[in-house]
């Protein structure tokens, strides 16, 4: 089997170092990220920026391929220019931090494994929730294990799975709950800071608003110490909207605005 391994964190994380240990276990790794940091970039690709690629080692030994771009700038590039035949499935992460509920539109991490997606490779996004996360071993194990299903059942093209997992020693997990994206949000605060000229500058925070309370959304269930595994694609079209405006008439507009 041969895979892909990206994520948003950078090549010198540690969560990229324990995902691709763990999947050498079953296949052939490729492992392609970002040479710096880029958390929430979202699935924003460089264009006008020529992007340079090195091969990247730790402890001395060859690791993988640092690319000066944006996660799906390395899931692009990796499976177009660096492996020699695509993969059999592309695992993004693990991130450093969770990616539930609305976050999921500005993380990096799930955007490289929505790349995949839109290139029909299968795809994982594997976060565990906390930005300063110590237990790596359990999600790199449980990556491991759901590419094997992921593999053996299929998933239909356009869709990946984004799993999030609690950041505790494996006996503590309370079990694995199939999931869909939740709606809680942040509510984002700009700091307003004087820098050391005394110009003024201004730094994001804020507050995750929690409003999903069941088991069945990602962002209850891994506040409730379960993994959480969505199924989630790119297509956004709001479908019981789409059918509900039939009846607005659209295609009338034109002649309303030829009437001035």
């Amino acid at each position: 089997m041969k895979i892909l391994i990206t994520n948003d964190d950078g090549i010198d994380s540690p969560g990229i170092s324990a995902l691709a240990g763990e999947m050498k276990k079953i296949g052939e790794v490729t492992v392609v990220a970002p040479r710096t940091e880029q958390s929430a970039v979202g699935h924003a690709i460089t264009m006008k920026i020529p992007l340079r690629i090195t091969e990247y080692f730790k402890d001395g030994e060859f690791f993988g391929y640092a690319v000066d771009g944006t996660p799906a700038d390395c899931v692009k590039i990796g499976i177009r220019n660096i492996m020699k035949a695509p993969p059999d499935i592309v695992i993004s992460g693990i991130n450093h931090g969770s990616n539930t509920a609305i976050n999921i539109i500005y993380s990096g991490t799930v955007s490289a494994a929505r790349e995949a997606a839109i290139m029909d490779v299968p795809s994982i996004a594997v976060s565990v929730t906390n930005h300063a996360a110590k237990n790596f071993q359990f999600a790199a194990k449980l990556s491991r294990a759901l590419s094997l299903l992921v593999i053996k059942n299929g998933l239909p093209n356009g869709t990946l799975l984004n799993v999030n997992v609690p950041d505790l020693p494996e006996n503590q997990i309370a079990g694995i709950k199939l999931t869909r994206q939740g709606k809680s949000k942040w509510d984002d605060i700009y700091e307003e800071r004087i820098d050391p000229y005394g110009k003024k500058y201004y730094w994001l925070t804020g507050n995750l608003v929690e409003t999903d309370n069941d088991l069945t959304t990602d962002q209850f269930a891994i506040k409730n110490n379960y993994v959480s595994i969505s199924p989630i694609h790119f297509d956004l079209t709001d479908y019981n909207t789409y059918n509900s405006m039939q009846s607005w008439k659209i295609e009338n507009l034109m002649e309303s605005l030829e009437k001035g």
